[in-house]
This record gives C-alpha cells, sequence and structure tokens, in this order.
C-alpha cells in the first residue's frame, strides 16, 4: 500500500503525502474518485485498448453525484469508453510456474502452470465460440471447486459471455431457481463431488436440471467421481458430452479475448434466497476487477508468486474474489471437500503447511471451530510462508484473534473482512500499514465512503448502527436481471436512507476509525426497546468450552408480559453433552457481564443442529420465522433444511404460558 501512495503522490502532488495517516488517504478517495480510481488502474496495470498518446478512457465517472438512478439510462457511470477483457487481466501471465494447485480433502493434487491453464482456456473458449456463445449469452457452472470451474469461467469471459455458478450441494429446486432466471445456453456440470469422506453423485439431479430449463443447449460434464464418463452416465441429459470432447473441438485455436465495454456483465451472483426467490445481481467486468485488485494489491499486499487461498464453494462471492488473484500473478490454491473431514480434522492447516501458503482465507466459524477441538497448528504445522489469514462470513470474535495469534502462528496479520454479494467486495478490510485490535476490522476500503447511519439518517461514531456507503464505487451491480427500470434494484439499497446505500449490516465505527459488524440488521433483537446485534450474544456464548455453536433471535410475545420481544438462545453443545440449569446460569452471567442486562436471554435451549445457508452461513431468520410459526420461504437455499423441525412446536415457547 504504501508504494501506491508514493505513486499517487508522484503523480498528484495535491494528494496526501505518502506517509500521512490512512484515515487521511481513505478521506481523500473518497473525494477524489476520479484521481484514486485511475491510480488504481494504473498502479495495477490494468490491460485495456491503447488509445495513442491518451487514457483508455473517455472519463473516469460519470453521474457521480447520482448514487441511485431514477431510470436505466442514468446514475453513476465508471471508465466510459474504455474496453477491456476480464480473462484476459487474469491471464496476461506466462510461463511453467503454478497458477493453479488443487487438492482435495483425500490428498489428491494437481497443478496446472500458467501456460496450460491458458492453453486449456484457448479449447474451452473456441469451443464454446464454435457452440454459438456470443458476448452477453449466459454460461452456467454446477460444479465443485476444481481447476475446470475457473477454466470455463475464463473461458465464458474471453468471449463476453456471462458467468454464473452453484455448488454441487444444491438441490434441484435451489439451481433452478437461480439458473432457471438467467436461461444459460451452456452448463458445466461435474459427475459428483466428494465431502466428509463421502462420494456424492450429481448426475441424477442434472438429468432433473436440464429437463426443466430448455435454454441449455449442451451440457459438458467433468469426469470427478469416475475416470471417464461412459455412455449410461450421460445417458438421459440432453446434449451431454465429456469435458474433453468438449474441449477437443478448440483444439489449436489460438487464445483470443473479446475487449468490451468497462460495464460489460461479466458475473451473475445472487441473494441467499431464505426471504423468497434468489435475487440476481449482475457485475460488471472491469468495475469487479478494479475492486478486486485495489483489495488484493494494497489490502492484503498480494504479488506475483504470492500463494493465495480462501476455503470456499464456487457458489459463495469468495470463489470470484479469489480467483481474481490471477490477475496479481499469484498461484491460486483450491480445495474441494470438507475442511473437517472426519479422518484429519487439521487438513486445512496441513494444506498451508505443504502449499506455502501466504494468504490463507477461511471463515470466522472455521478458526472458532480449530479453537474448539484443540487444533495448534503453532505447534504442529510449518507455517512460516503464512502472512496473512482472512476471515469472513459472520463477525471475528475477539477470542479468535486471541486464538490465531496464540495458537495458529504468533504475530501473523489477521484480516477479518466484510461486504458481500451485493457489491463482490469489501467495504470494510484489512490494511498491512496498520495495527490490528481484537475484535475490530482494521479500516473501510480505500475508495469506499462507508458511515455508520442513526435512523435518521445522521452519522454515528462509537456507537452501532446501520452501516452505509453515501458515494459510488466502481463495484456496484450494473443492474438485477430482469429489472429494466432497475425497481428491484432500488428497493434492495436505496429505500431506507434515500440516495444512500444501506447495506444490511448493524455496524460501528470505533475510536481506532475501525469497524464492528454485529450482525444482519434484519435480524438484530429490540428487548425492551434495546437494539441488539446478535454477534454480541455469540461473541460470548460460544467462548464456552461445551459450546459448539448458537443461534440467537427475537420472539415477540403479549405486551401484557410488559415485553415486546424477548430473546430466545439456542446452542448445540458437545456431542454427549447436555444442558442444565448450571449451565444456563454461566452462560446469563457472561452476557450480563461482558454485555449488558438487556443481552441477557429469556429462554435458553439446547437443539441437535442449527439451520443454515449453502454457503455455511447461520440463518437467524429462518429460526425467527421457525419459531413464529411462520412458512420458511425457499429452504432449497438451506444446506439442513430438516434443522428447522427442531424449532417448531416448541413448549417452551409457547407464549400462552408466559406470565
Amino acid at each position: 500500500m504504501i508504494r501506491f501512495f508514493r505513486a499517487v503522490r508522484a503523480a498528484i502532488p495535491s494528494a496526501p503525502a505518502a506517509d500521512a495517516p490512512y484515515a487521511v488517504w481513505h478521506a481523500w478517495s473518497c473525494a477524489h474518485p476520479e484521481q484514486f480510481w485511475a491510480a488504481v488502474w494504473r498502479f495495477t496495470g490494468i490491460v485495456a485498448e491503447e488509445r495513442a498518446g491518451r487514457d483508455p478512457w473517455d472519463a473516469v465517472v460519470e453521474g457521480f453525484e447520482r448514487m441511485a438512478p431514477p431510470d436505466p439510462q442514468r446514475g453513476p457511470r465508471w471508465f466510459r469508453g474504455a474496453r477491456l477483457n476480464f480473462a484476459e487481466n487474469l491471464l496476461r501471465r506466462r510461463g511453467g510456474s503454478a497458477a493453479i494447485v488443487f487438492r482435495d480433502e483425500r490428498g489428491a493434487r494437481r497443478e496446472l502452470s500458467h501456460d496450460a491453464l491458458g492453453a486449456e482456456v484457448a479449447r474451452v473458449t473456441a469451443a464454446l465460440r464454435a457452440s454459438g456463445v456470443r458476448a452477453g449469452d449466459r454460461v452456467a457452472g454446477f460444479l465443485p471447486n476444481v481447476p475446470e470451474t475457473v477454466i470455463a469461467m475464463l473461458a465464458a469471459a474471453s468471449c463476453g459471455a456471462v458467468w454464473s455458478s452453484c455448488s454441487p450441494d444444491f438441490g434441484v429446486a435451489g439451481v433452478l431457481d437461480r439458473f432457471g432466471q438467467i436461461e444459460p445456453r451452456v452448463l458445466f456440470v461435474a459427475d459428483g463431488y466428494r465431502y466428509a469422506g463421502n462420494d456424492i453423485d450429481s448426475l441424477e439431479r442434472v438429468r432433473e436440471i436440464v429437463r426443466a430449463m430448455p435454454s441449455v443447449e449442451r451440457v459438458v460434464v467433468v469426469p470427478y467421481l469416475r475416470a471417464t464418463l461412459g455412455g449410461d452416465d450421460l445417458a438421459g441429459i440432453r446434449d451431454a458430452e465429456s469435458w474433453e470432447s468438449f474441449a477437443a473441438r478448440g483444439e489449436g485455436v489460438p487464445l483470443r479475448f473479446d475487449r468490451l465495454p468497462f460495464d460489460h456483465p461479466l458475473y451473475v451472483m445472487y441473494s441467499s434466497g431464505t426471504t423468497g426467490l434468489p435475487k440476481c445481481l449482475v457485475h460488471g467486468a472491469g468495475g469487479t476487477l478494479l475492486q478486486h485488485l485495489k483489495e488484493h494489491q494494497l489490502h492484503t499486499a498480494i504479488a506475483e508468486d504470492d500463494r493465495v487461498f480462501y476455503f470456499t464453494t464456487c457458489g459463495w462471492m469468495m470463489w470470484n474474489w479469489l480467483v481474481s488473484a490471477l490477475a496479481s500473478g499469484a498461484t491460486l490454491v483450491l480445495y474441494d471437500g470438507s475442511p473437517m473431514p472426519p479422518s484429519a480434522p487439521d487438513a486445512l492447516w496441513t494444506l498451508a503447511a505443504e502449499e506455502r501458503l501466504n494468504v490463507f482465507g477461511t471463515s470466522a466459524k472455521y478458526l472458532a471451530l480449530s479453537e474448539k477441538h484443540a487444533l495448534r497448528p503453532a505447534a504442529t504445522h510449518d507455517l512460516h510462508a503464512l502472512r496473512t489469514i482472512l476471515s469472513t462470513g459472520s463477525p471475528l470474535a475477539a477470542h479468535s484473534y486471541d486464538y490465531v495469534d496464540r495458537d495458529v502462528k504468533p504475530g501473523v496479520h489477521v484480516a477479518s473482512i466484510s461486504g458481500g454479494t451485493d457489491i463482490i467486495s469489501c467495504f470494510a478490510l484489512g490494511n498491512p500499514l496498520l495495527p490490528v485490535h481484537r475484535g475490530e476490522i482494521q479500516c473501510r476500503g480505500l475508495g469506499m465512503a462507508v458511515e455508520v447511519f442513526d435512523a435518521n439518517g445522521k452519522p454515528l461514531r462509537g456507537t452501532p448502527g446501520e452501516l452505509v456507503c453515501t458515494r459510488p464505487f466502481p463495484s456496484m451491480p450494473v443492474g438485477f436481471w430482469n429489472d429494466p427500470d432497475r425497481t428491484k434494484y432500488r428497493a434492495a439499497y436505496f429505500d431506507f436512507f434515500p440516495g444512500v446505500w444501506r447495506h444490511g449490516d448493524w455496524a460501528e465505527i470505533t475510536a481506532h476509525d475501525g469497524v464492528v459488524i454485529y450482525g444482519r440488521s434484519d435480524a438484530t433483537l429490540n428487548p425492551g426497546g434495546v437494539r441488539i446485534g446478535t454477534a454480541e450474544i455469540y461473541r460470548q456464548v460460544e467462548q464456552l468450552d461445551e459450546v459448539l455453536e448458537s443461534v440467537v433471535v427475537g420472539q415477540h410475545v403479549h405486551a401484557a408480559t410488559g415485553d415486546d420481544e424477548r430473546v430466545v438462545l439456542f446452542v448445540r453443545l458437545r456431542p454427549g453433552l447436555a444442558l442444565d440449569d448450571a449451565l444456563r446460569d454461566r452462560m446469563r452471567q457472561r452476557i450480563r457481564v461482558n454485555c449488558s442486562p438487556h443481552h441477557v436471554p429469556r429462554v435458553i435451549l439446547q437443539v441437535a443442529d442449527i439451520p443454515r445457508t449453502i454457503s455455511g452461513k447461520i440463518t437467524e431468520i429462518a429460526v425467527r420465522d421457525a419459531i413464529h410459526g411462520r412458512a420458511v420461504k425457499n429452504t432449497d437455499a438451506l444446506a439442513n433444511p430438516a434443522s428447522l423441525e427442531l424449532f417448531q412446536h416448541l413448549p417452551e415457547l409457547d407464549i400462552t404460558q408466559t406470565s
């Protein structure tokens, strides 16, 4: 990051001094978007159509003052006139060094060099073109996190097609709810995937999916569980062929990139779908590339030859974020399988050691479970190469910072990051120039005018409120699918505070100018009119050794009780343990002392499982609906929908018995 500041100062004398505090640079980057984002473009070396003697764009941004346009023809428009190709930027490195290393939970390993990756993308790109795929067509993947998924995405992007993916643990309805809306012409699938020691076949689901999607003209099947695919394997799948058969159509055809406008659609991403049909968010090629390069090279210090890993499926935006590291010349390390397979609960730390990872990305839940399982990588694994541990998916508790520094690698940079599918990037994230304060995200991202507002739209400091962004940024969605007048787009982000992006997180900007995320604002608790973030309770309860995980919700109770909402906590304990009054008392005492009396749950119950989305996030809204007897919409978005039954018709929550 300091090299960037020096380069900007040298080119723009009015910019802050290179050694000015980060807060000064952040303020400058938000106040001068034309200068800042152009500087990011130049510093990261984005490849685009050149113009003799001038920049490859006509204007850095137009309509910057219009955060939420009244119609699709007006509003912020970035780098008008620039033409680029996303895949060209990710594939600009050549040579024999590793571009992708793939491993699965059984220890299988594959490696592709940059040359080999480029050659395979060339074959698949040419095959897509031979199949009639053109710019704007949709290409979809129902695939595990294997090299072929990266290759298929890059091939689609090379010819200007729009890529969208779901992980193979989705059910048929979950896939159709997503892909059915965007109508892909080509569908890449695998014959199955592996998880927790099991082989799970996908082909029967593929048959059902293809039968229900008439838009699909070709199905390309990757053999993963099988060495080869026979005729019986593909029987009943319309227009299906193996990966090798399809790629052979492009044999010998040079790789060619279609350079398209900066905001040309690249990805369709999906909201979680737990409250209805998933929203289809369309992200542009240029905004995605520029934002990821900024976050990788400036905020994470990713450089050429770094080895970068994130535990993710290709149905979560962190897969897209990870793959963009190719644009910085890094090696992607992919993993398919359980993060803690039964035979090797330390599998990811073993991967970090054996692959000499520099950047290790995971979820807050994985770090908490590593601590619960008493994993001590600092004593058992050689992590000398590890520089940064990234964490996202949910707020990272303060005790997890302590665990990493004590038991994983003392002094490693712990960078909690927070953003979302909506922006395919981060609002708050790490910073190699700043100290780490346990329990806090280090900073707001450069160029991201992030604030915390009260209910009246006034900025807050040191007090929780709504996380907002007050100015446009390049990775805002270019739109929602099938939303020509942007009605859905505006309603999703701009109705609460007109002209300001409301993200839906309950957050606080701290005295260190860091950020604390307390949970989703639509899941905050409100006992006695005091608004509480759920993460505050999780941070206390999940430090107890007996508790593996928990979910907390508010239950509406009759006003006659003197309380409009009561806090209900559900806990999943270690196997063989039973919740008793003594443990309940310890939980309540810890919450009362470390939070407040308002945080203390009125009811604490033990459950055997907790519902989570397919990307692994606990869904408080689904639990809240279940305890109130409301139908949970779109249970196909859940990895374990049967767990909802554990929260229904509980006598302990019968409010008619409340005294």
